[in-house]
């Protein structure tokens, strides 16, 4: 009996260990720059490396060391997954997942290709994009469209576990890249275009057990918010059940708010960070209440809970009864900065609505928020007490009322910015930005709810904003203490690729017409070019492998702005409006899934580094 008790207790201490191995195993995998463990490059989500092999000084030098196509001609978010000698590429649907031997040049070590039903593929709002996978604990996570959460052996590429998510004939689709916190696995749900209630899930790394889910909409008991502790604009929200009195009847129930975006981590508090998405319907009269607007919380929103419990510790809506869709789930970048000579530690947010938000990431003080990109004009300016947007009646879809085309608002749907994640660098202190420059009218019009398909109510048309350089985008460096652009570089498209930055002064980023872009960090010099096979909206990421410095993106042309060549959509109002917008984007790349690694050749190196 004795020796069974031993086993007991020991087996319960080592049950009770495993959660701070999990997260240690992460920690430790991140901290080493020879990989590239996560999406995000670390949990606070700055893409940026300590690698310096590739320079300011060499990087012209820059060639291509191998590549490998994916078989799969949708557009490719996302990027490779390093850890050791193994990289992990995933694709578009139908979701392959490809284990590659960096001692080969990428032989195939295994390949996952789940089985999923196709009448999913109607129902991905802009593309049948993925964001990639996670690794923890010997494990590779997957988030498949079919709503399925899988853990594959990363040795092995064999199924450990997987668990369903949502339910693809309810228009619930899987397109965001989990995240490991701890013992547990995050990931949400898309579908904002089809009445889809958004939520985050928290499953066991272990057995793939659902743990906790919080919702965005309802009452608090689903949203895991206490208005007497959750704090908004630092103070206790007080009025319980907003997430409902703050809808007309109950359209909260179908009120989007859904998190196919990214989440961001701080082990220091044990929060988790991450925004909703658009309320449904894209009609605000129908999601006003006694014909006037309301917030309809917590929609467009940034939420920090409790990696443990799913809590809200605080809430900050960005866009409250949002007209125009400018879903808030861009990534959420944490730093230390200085503002006002005071060393903070911050949350920045660089919304698709036009304006950058520098929060205190543990009570959700608002510090900054100012446009990051001047042709913004739907609203005037950022409210600091009250952290509300002031509207510009011009350009209010609900004030101009449905069947009413409102001409002329900037930024457009797509944003401007849409998900592709920044990247901070801890070396100049600056926010490194791909951003659109598009404008559109919008028209707004009575639709009706039915599970599984589209409840958009507005159509929409896109094009460049006026005034402007001619291009539809910009790569900026942006000051979150001040809120001011440091310098910027102009695109003929709109930029939509995740950006890179390194300890060597040099970062990068890709253009829809398929270039990789090295630049000066300093100034926003061009100091390379190349391109791809396909247009970039995958996110740039660096490795180290036996010695040398790598660089790797995914090319693949696709994803909301390029859904026309996607898709082979022609009409400039399909795609919700961006087939207009990037009408030409044919003329300059067409589809192909390829993922290009770069290298530097030795000589190169040797000669930058005396």
């Amino acid at each position: 009996m004795k020796a069974f008790t031993r086993c007991l207790l020991a087996s319960a201490a080592l049950l009770i260990a495993m959660p701070a191995h999990a997260n240690d195993g992460v920690m430790k995998l991140v901290k080493d720059p020879n990989n590239w463990a996560m999406q995000l490059g670390n949990y606070a989500g700055h893409r940026y490396s300590p690698l310096d092999q590739i320079n300011k000084q060499n990087v012209q030098d820059m060639r291509v060391a191998w590549t490998f196509s994916t078989g799969v001609l949708r557009g490719h978010e996302g990027g490779p997954l390093v850890i050791g000698d193994t990289m992990y590429l995933h694709t578009p649907f139908p979701n392959a997942v490809y284990a590659l031997d960096l001692k080969e040049d990428g032989r195939i070590k295994w390949k996952y290709e789940p089985t999923q039903d196709s009448n999913v593929i109607p129902v991905m709002c802009c593309d049948t994009v993925n964001r990639g996978v996670a690794f923890a604990d010997g494990k590779i996570f997957l988030a498949q469209a079919d709503n399925t959460l899988v853990a594959l052996d990363a040795e092995s590429g064999k199924v450990v576990w997987s668990a369903k998510n949502g339910d693809h004939t309810r228009g619930e689709t899987l397109t965001a890249a989990p995240v490991v916190i701890k013992d547990k696995v995050l990931v949400g749900i898309s579908g904002g275009e089809f009445g889809v209630r958004g939520h985050l899930t928290a499953y066991d790394v272990k057995s793939g057990k659902q743990v906790w889910r919080a919702y965005s909409t309802g009452p608090d008991k689903d949203v895991k918010i206490d208005p007497k502790k959750t704090l908004m604009m630092g103070k206790p929200i007080g009025e319980a059940d907003l997430g409902v009195s703050t809808w007309n009847g109950d359209e909260w129930k179908i009120g989007g708010g859904t998190t196919w975006g990214w989440y961001t981590y701080d082990p220091e508090t044990n929060l988790v960070y991450y925004g909703t998405g658009n309320p449904g319907t894209w009609n605000p009269a129908q999601r006003a209440k006694d014909g006037k607007p309301v917030d309809n919380k917590w929609s467009m929103t940034i939420f920090a809970r409790d990696a443990d419990t799913g809590e809200a510790k605080w809430v900050f809506q960005k866009t409250p009864f949002d007209e125009w869709d400018y879903d808030g789930v861009n990534e959420n970048i944490l730093a230390d900065i200085e503002i006002g000579g005071k060393k903070r530690q911050v949350l920045v947010n660089l919304d698709r609505n036009g304006f950058g938000y520098t929060l205190d990431r543990k009570t959700g003080e608002l510090l900054v928020a100012e446009k990051f990109d001047p042709t913004v004009n739907w609203a005037t300016h950022v409210d600091m007490k009250t952290g509300r947007p002031q509207v510009v009646k011009e350009y209010s879809t609900f004030a101009n009322g449905p069947d009413v085309n409102t001409k002329g608002v900037c930024p457009a749907a797509l944003g401007s910015k849409d998900q592709q994640p920044a990247s901070f660098s801890p070396d100049t202190g600056l926010f490194y930005v791909p951003t659109n420059h598009i404008c559109m009218d919008y028209e707004p019009f009575e639709v009706s709810y039915q599970a599984g398909q589209p409840y958009v109510g507005a159509t929409l048309s896109m094009y460049p904003a006026p005034n402007s350089h001619g291009g539809m985008g910009n790569f900026i460096a942006w000051d979150a203490a001040t809120g001011k652009v440091k310098w910027s570089i102009p695109e003929r498209f709109a930029v939509w690729s995740g950006a890179l930055t390194t300890k060597g002064g040099v970062g990068f980023y890709g253009t829809l017409e398929g270039h990789l872009v090295a630049f000066d960090m300093e100034n926003g010099k061009e100091l390379w070019r190349f391109k791809t096979p396909s247009g970039i909206i995958g996110n740039v990421n660096t490795y180290m492998h036996d010695g040398k410095q790598y660089v790797a993106v995914l090319s693949g042309i696709g994803g909301w702005a390029g859904i026309g060549l996607a898709a082979g959509l022609t009409n400039p109002q399909e795609g919700l409006g961006a087939v207009g917008a990037h009408s030409s984007l044919g003329e300059y790349t067409q589809l192909g899934g390829v993922l290009t690694v770069f290298e530097v050749p030795s000589r190169s190196r040797q000669a930058s580094a005396k």
